[in-house]
């Protein structure tokens, strides 16, 4: 973290008559809907539905991030887990503090030889296999006895982020530490992990002097005993902050030739222009990763390595604590204009983070802190579950579409996916957008239309938390309402006689339409 099959109903509930009444507008054109102040005028998107596709990897949705490693032997992070793989293709999981104390791991001897416990690292890797998740290995932080200076870095959890007081020592600590897995695990097993060396050097998370210099030295002893156990393990990096020294650790590892086989870098929506392009300009929150990520491309796409995959390994729209951000429905459209923006320029993206079982500033004070979280404490999905959740439902192929607020997909079948959302800022108000969609090349037919929506009346936990007061430790009544609250309800269904559909959207709405062949 940067310290910085559905069934179908008879009747429709009396809350989806508005909605309705808008999509049946759309086969009578010289009618419209009364205009407010709160309200722009309609907008046309044309998709062509016989256009040619493209490929559609879900890339956002294949790896999250968790708080640090020894909370995954918590029951609530893997009832969260559980959670979100529900609802997603979640394959791989991330987090910090593998080597910490509290996983006990590393000790030194009587006779100043090092002794090593897998005892928590098996629990903690079992665990997550148990659950159909694997490990995207953070080889971090240093342990106590191996580290040259007692320096942690300002987490409830005090991680040590010293460099090692030995360099050997530290290369032979994470070749039996991946020796061990492998020996447990299989290579066949292992193999299909992820080992990134640390986590976010260039900023507060390493103590050595220079930073650069001594974190490659930090990667090459890490990479060489990783692939010392086998060169068919993956390892990388430089797992930094605001997209930093990618161009520059992709030269090191070709000249000294290091093992090197994928490059990561992490970036928040609210990182500056400065920080991250050195430019005196303001880039939006809905802008500023994807630019990011396009920023680690080209400078991937121009190296000696073009093809080193590229994995996003934290990405969120903020790395502050803001309820009206990350606990809000502005998370369904930010997504889903993120997911459209950075299509093809990555591997994987991975969500920080899928729980807010989350240790960084302590224990949690108040279910709604503005966590970072898809799940809130008490095992409420937040909106941002809802909108993954939603964006699961598209489909692996994507039909061109020349809109900034649509993504349109074809499924296998023929069947139709299409995200539509209305983009506002956290603290603007938005207002309400019709968006009529033409689907060009749509067969003269009647059509079976579902519709899911998330909005400030639809799966919108932090709504009805609010109006239960706020409170900093809910009864477990409570619980069970603002679980209920966060349910987006089922799908409204209809059939499309013609090749237009109009949709009404509230501000920081996300719809998400399925039409069947």
């Amino acid at each position: 973290m940067n310290s910085r099959n559905r069934t179908k109903r008879s009747a429709l509930n009396a809350g989806m008559w508005p909605l309705l009444l808008v999509v049946a507008l759309a086969f009578f054109p010289h009618q419209a809907l009364p205009q407010t102040k709160a309200e722009s005028a309609p907008s046309s998107v044309v998709i062509n539905v016989k256009a040619p596709t493209t490929p559609f990897p879900h890339f956002w949705e294949k790896m999250f991030g968790s708080g640090h490693a020894v909370l995954s032997l918590r029951a609530d992070y893997r009832h969260d887990l559980r959670m979100v793989k529900r609802v997603t293709d979640f394959r791989y999981v991330r987090f910090h503090g593998i080597f910490d104390r509290g996983v006990g791991l590393y000790h030194i001897g009587p006779n100043g030889q090092p002794i090593y416990n897998f005892s928590y690292v098996d629990q903690i890797y079992d665990g997550l296999l148990k659950n159909g998740i694997r490990p995207y290995v953070e080889l971090s932080f240093m342990p106590p006895q191996l580290a040259a200076h007692h320096i942690v870095q300002p987490f409830f959890y005090h991680p040590i982020i010293s460099p090692p007081e030995s360099w050997n020592a530290w290369g032979q600590l994470v070749y039996h530490f991946t020796r061990h897995l492998v020996d447990r695990y299989g290579i066949n097993e292992v193999s299909h992990w992820y080992f990134e060396v640390w986590n976010e050097p260039n900023i507060g998370f390493w103590a050595g002097k220079p930073k650069q210099a001594t974190y490659y030295k930090l990667y090459d002893a890490a990479a060489r005993a990783i692939k010392r156990v086998s060169p068919r393990l993956r390892v990388g990096g430089p797992a930094t902050a605001q997209a930093a020294w990618v161009s520059s650790f992709i030269r090191h590892t070709t000249q000294d030739h290091v093992p090197v086989d994928f490059i990561s870098s992490h970036i928040y929506g609210n990182d500056t222009a400065q920080n991250v392009f050195g430019l005196n300009e303001f880039i939006p929150r809905n802008q500023m990763v994807c630019r990011a990520v396009k920023k680690v491309y080209d400078e991937v796409k121009h190296s000696s390595r073009p093809n080193l995959p590229i994995i996003i390994s934290e990405f969120n729209a903020s790395y502050m604590n803001q309820p009206s951000v990350t606990d809000s429905v502005y998370m369904g459209p930010w997504l889903a204009d993120t997911i459209r923006q950075c299509d093809g320029m990555t591997k994987m993206m991975s969500y920080w983070t899928f729980s807010d079982v989350f240790e960084e500033q302590g224990p949690v004070k108040k279910p709604f802190y503005g966590g970072f979280g898809l799940v809130a404490e008490g095992g409420v999905p937040k909106p941002a579950f809802n909108a993954f959740r939603l964006l699961h439902m598209l489909g692996h192929r994507r039909i061109p579409v020349d809109s900034n607020s649509v993504l349109a997909t074809r499924h296998k079948d023929g069947s139709l996916s299409i995200a539509v959302w209305n983009y506002s800022a956290p603290k603007q108000a938005g207002v309400t957008k019709t968006i009529l969609l033409h689907l060009a090349g749509l067969p003269a037919d009647e059509h079976e239309v579902s519709l899911y929506r998330l909005d400030r009346h639809y799966g919108d936990a932090l709504a009805a938390y609010r109006a239960m007061g706020s409170p900093k430790y809910p009864t477990q009544k409570q619980f069970r309402e603002l679980r209920q609250a966060a349910r987006m309800g089922p799908p409204q269904y209809f059939s499309l006689k013609s090749d237009q559909l109009s949709l009404k959207l509230p501000p920081k709405a996300l719809f998400l339409v399925q039409i069947q062949r």
